[in-house]
Parts: structure tokens; sequence; C-alpha cells
């Protein structure tokens, strides 16, 4: 008995498979792509969920990235692109709604006003500034729906897949615009993660070659680098404002000169 199962097992191949060490940077290169662009987020969640106060992160980053996922999302549907990109798109919503939930429910204990904004108001004076979470699942649900079903009716349309494509990719790209434009209106950077901009940076430089070296729809790579761009002006502004808001003091010695000439 023991002499027939012994030739069997014999016959099998316990090898490993051979595995290249190109083959090992493909997958390497792939996980980061699958998990790195939500790296930059842990630093300002930690920030956030330490001192109670999400005053200098702008919420908008998060409604930038979610309506970029969504209709990446779509787009695949409608020109099959990478797996690992796909899978980024889905995890980086997860983390999104994630991250909304932990500034709306900061935002409610230190909100001293107890008038409610909700979603079903549709105030547009204050749209993202919703009082609860669940307002915001229902303004994606929304938006889901909607997208979704345009791009069901022309899923056969070349052109519009294309654009579709583009607007994916070309919404991500202005990610670092609404905090840009957040701390030109604080005229300072504080409460903002520098970490989180400078895992920004090294993401979207490595994303962008890896769109090179994959061959990715043209409108990654350009968009890519345009991401890289804003990254870089939102460190200068970490540099211009490194001694606080500098234009507040120009304006305030250009009153104290007026009030002396007077």
């Amino acid at each position: 008995m023991e002499n027939d199962i012994i030739p069997a097992f014999a016959d099998l191949d316990f090898r490993l498979p051979d595995i290249s060490i190109q083959q090992l940077v493909s997958w390497g290169a792939s996980c980061c792509m699958m998990f790195g662009g939500i790296v930059p987020f842990i630093p300002q969640y930690m920030e956030i969920k330490r001192t109670d106060n999400g005053e200098g992160f702008s919420t908008h980053v998060c409604l930038v990235l979610l309506a970029a996922s969504t209709l990446r999302i779509l787009f695949w549907f409608g020109h099959p692109f990478e797996l690992p990109l796909l899978a980024q798109s889905i995890i980086m919503f997860v983390t999104m709604m994630a991250l909304i939930r932990l500034c709306t429910n900061v935002r409610a204990l230190n909100e001293i006003s107890t008038v409610k904004r909700v979603f079903t108001d549709f105030d547009q004076r204050y749209f993202w500034k919703w009082s609860r979470f669940i307002d915001f699942c229902q303004f994606m649900l929304l938006f889901c729906l909607v997208s979704g079903l345009v791009t069901y009716v022309f899923i056969n349309n070349v052109y519009f897949i294309e654009v579709l494509g583009f607007l994916a990719v070309f919404i991500e790209a202005l990610l670092g615009a609404p905090q840009f434009y957040r701390n030109y209106q604080n005229l300072s950077t504080q409460g903002m993660s520098v970490q989180m901009v400078c895992f920004w940076l090294s993401g979207d430089t490595f994303k962008t070659g890896y769109f090179i070296v994959k061959e990715a729809p043209l409108q990654f790579t350009l968009c890519g680098a345009l991401q890289v761009i804003i990254d870089l002006s939102i460190l200068a502004q970490v540099f211009y404002y490194r001694n606080g808001p500098r234009h507040k003091t120009v304006i305030a010695k250009a009153s104290m000169s007026d009030e002396h000439i007077s």
C-alpha cells in the first residue's frame, strides 16, 4: 500500500514557481498604487483626532477625491485599465468617507450653533457644510446614481467615455486646490499637516511615473503632472507663511504708516 502512495506523491511538483525580480517590482508597484494614495491622509487623520480640531483641513479635498474616484470607477466600465488603479479608486472612496465622518463628528463637538444644516434643505450656501454624516452619504449616493445612469446610457459612445476619463483624473489633479485656497484665505498653513502634503508630492510623482511606464491613458499622465505642480505650490506656501501671515503684517504696517502721515 505504501509503495503505491509514494510513487503518486513522487509525481507531484512541489517546486516554487519562478518569480523574476521584474515581477516582484511590478507587484510592489501595484500594491503601492492601491494603498499609497491613502497614506498621506493618515497624519492628517491622526492630527484631527488628537486635537479635536479640523479647521486647518479643507473637507473639499475629500469632495474632490470622492467625485474623482466615482468617475474613475465608471470610466473603467467603458475603458478598462489596470486593476490596481480601479482598486485604488475604491479604497480611496472608503477612506475619504471615513475622514469626512471624523471631521463631521469633530465639528459637531465644537459647534456652538444649534442650527442643523442638512442636505435636503438644498441650500447652496451650506453645500458640503452639513451637520450630519448621513447628509454627506445622501449626496454621494445621489451623485453615484446620476453619474452611473448617465454612463449606462452613453456607455457605447467613445467620445463620452474619453471625456469621462479626462474629468475623473482632472478632478483628482485639482486635489490640492481647495487646500491651497484655504491656506491663502487663512494666510497661514497652521492646522494643515505638512507631512500630508509631502506624501502627496512623493505619491503623485511615483504615480505619474507609474502611468508612463504602464502606458496608462494619456489623461492620467497629464493630470498626474498637474498634481505634482499643485503639491509644490502648497509646499511653497509653507515656506512663505513660515513666519506667520505676511500679508496681514504688510497691511498692518501700511495702516500704521497712513495714521502717522495723517
